[in-house]
């Protein structure tokens, strides 16, 4: 737990809420270590089949707080050189790696804004859904620093060269329509349908057979780097990994009764 962040299980289901309406739900540290604690244990946690990340109010998340990040008190001396540098890999970018790499479905909800490392933790989900209204925005350009929370890494392969320099360096916004239609989200939908579609799409993978989901995630992102004989490997030992589970066998079982499988996620 951790101010300006709700974490509750539904079932099989993990949700991570960011709580602070008023800043936008713009990320300060205490947030961000509360989620990188939530998805971590949900990676060790059998009983969590999906996770569903949103924000509370009227946008997903507005970025990083960067007004606290920088205030001090008067007097107070300066960071030291490289504090920086220091900080982000157990910080933001320890955040966009985990939901990039945990074993676990992650659905992601954007309405309003979704900003710097809120737009990067839309782009790092599994699946995302915006309102077709909502806003997605690179923020650095317009105020003099450079990008973070992976989004040089992430814009790149999600929208190609092209496009990631019209956001990051022009700064343009998107709508989320034009982020579905730039291949950036899974899909956008009239407001009134965004819980629905969410909760649709987190309920089917919840049921999905959680192993070979899990490691489905981990060829993907994993193929990002390696190469072609590496990635063949790797999905070798998916593979057999898969084939122990008892969903695999569930699998088999309802293919042959012709029925729908009842995967427990094991």
């Amino acid at each position: 737990m951790a101010d300006g962040l709700r974490t509750a299980q539904d079932g099989p289901i993990l949700r991570l809420t960011l709580d602070r309406p008023a800043k936008r739900n713009a990320l300060d540290e205490a947030m961000i270590a509360g989620l990188v604690d939530a998805l971590d244990a949900a990676g060790r946690d059998e009983s969590v089949r999906a996770i569903v990340l949103a924000g509370e109010g009227e946008h997903f998340c507005g970025g990083a707080d960067i007004v606290a990040r920088n205030a001090a008190e008067p007097g107070a001396p300066r960071p030291r050189v490289g504090s920086i540098q220091r900080r982000l890999p157990s910080q933001a970018h320890r955040l966009v790696a985990l939901v990039l790499s945990v074993q676990v479905p992650v659905v992601c909800r954007v309405q309003g804004y979704a900003a710097g490392i809120g737009f990067h933790l839309a782009l790092a989900a599994d699946i995302t859904v915006a309102d077709e209204g909502a806003r997605f925005w690179e923020p650095f350009a317009a105020r003099g620093f450079t990008p973070d929370s992976a989004g040089t890494w992430l814009l790149p392969r999600r929208a190609g060269m092209v496009r990631a320099r019209e956001l990051l360096l022009l700064g343009r916004e998107l709508t989320g329509t034009e982020a579905a239609e730039w291949g950036l989200v899974h899909a956008a939908v009239p407001a009134a349908d965004l819980d629905g579609t969410v909760e649709d799409l987190a309920a089917r993978l919840a049921a999905g057979p959680t192993v070979a989901l899990g490691l489905a995630k981990w060829l993907l992102d994993a193929g990002q780097s390696a190469d072609l004989d590496a990635h063949l490997r790797n999905e070798a030992m998916a593979l057999e990994l898969s084939s122990r589970s008892e969903d695999f066998r569930e699998g088999l079982a309802a293919f042959r009764d012709k029925r729908p499988p009842r995967f427990t996620g094991r």
